[in-house]
């Protein structure tokens, strides 16, 4: 083979790709979400397709935009070129793993509205608006999908693997909702989830699935439910279903 192919050969595989043959049982999804008390919105997005329910409409984000705060963060340019120091690990840690306010008002802080609005830029996010108080920020479920795609890219490369290993090691306590979905060998799951202090009010979930260079993105927005344990049953129902049949 000669060594452009070879290039070209090599590029292909650097691509991720969507799962072969297989599409989410979005009308399930739909019918099911339609059954919940509250009002439910949900994007799934594959390298080649993306589906939706009400996927443009905005809500309060809830600890859903850690994520966003946390690549804000880990771009700032006396960050990006450097390794992690303890500092830095005490504050996204316990932020993105156990959902901690206080971290992430002082990130918020740090970077700013700013660093937001261009992170959500970068995305293409079209309703996102930053809140003075940050869970009150809006976000849809199509721009958090679109984010979500391509999170590693908006992370500097040296800090990709923390980033990814933050996501997917969320304690055991908050791994409710799409975490209880039963995931076929070799996908890994990454995600956030976002909830309105145990009301109902909102109870969110974004999620990234891997396997080698195939992945799958979901989100799901839910407002309104009569609790958080209502939440949590819409979330892994309407997600089981999305998911239902992953190779």
């Amino acid at each position: 083979m000669s060594s452009a192919a070879l290039l070209v050969t090599s590029l292909l595989a650097a691509v991720a790709s969507p799962p072969a043959n297989w599409a989410p049982d979005v009308r399930a999804a739909r019918e099911f979400a339609a059954t919940r008390t509250g009002a439910v919105s949900f994007h799934m997005r594959t390298e080649a397709e993306h589906w939706g329910l009400a996927a443009d409409r905005t809500v309060a984000s809830a600890s859903v935009i850690k994520a966003m705060l946390m690549v804000a963060y880990l771009n700032r340019p006396s960050v990006r070129q450097r390794d992690l120091r303890a500092a830095d690990r005490r504050l996204l840690g316990p932020m993105i793993r156990r959902s901690d306010n206080a971290a992430a008002t002082r990130v918020r802080n740090i970077v700013g509205d700013g660093a937001l609005r261009r992170l959500a830029l970068r995305a293409r996010m079209t309703h996102f608006a930053v809140h003075p108080v940050w869970g009150l920020s809006r976000i849809t479920a199509r721009d958090q999908s679109r984010m979500w795609l391509r999170l590693e890219s908006f992370v500097p490369r040296r800090h990709r693997a923390t980033a990814m290993r933050l996501l997917r090691s969320i304690v055991p306590s908050q791994r409710w909702g799409i975490a209880r979905v039963p995931l076929p060998p070799g996908w890994r799951l990454h995600f956030k989830g976002g909830w309105g202090s145990g009301t109902g009010l909102v109870d969110h979930q974004v999620a990234l699935l891997r396997r080698g260079e195939e992945r799958v993105v979901v989100a799901i927005l839910t407002t309104g439910s009569p609790s958080h344990a209502y939440g949590k049953r819409t979330l892994r129902g309407v997600a089981a279903r999305l998911l239902r049949g992953l190779p």
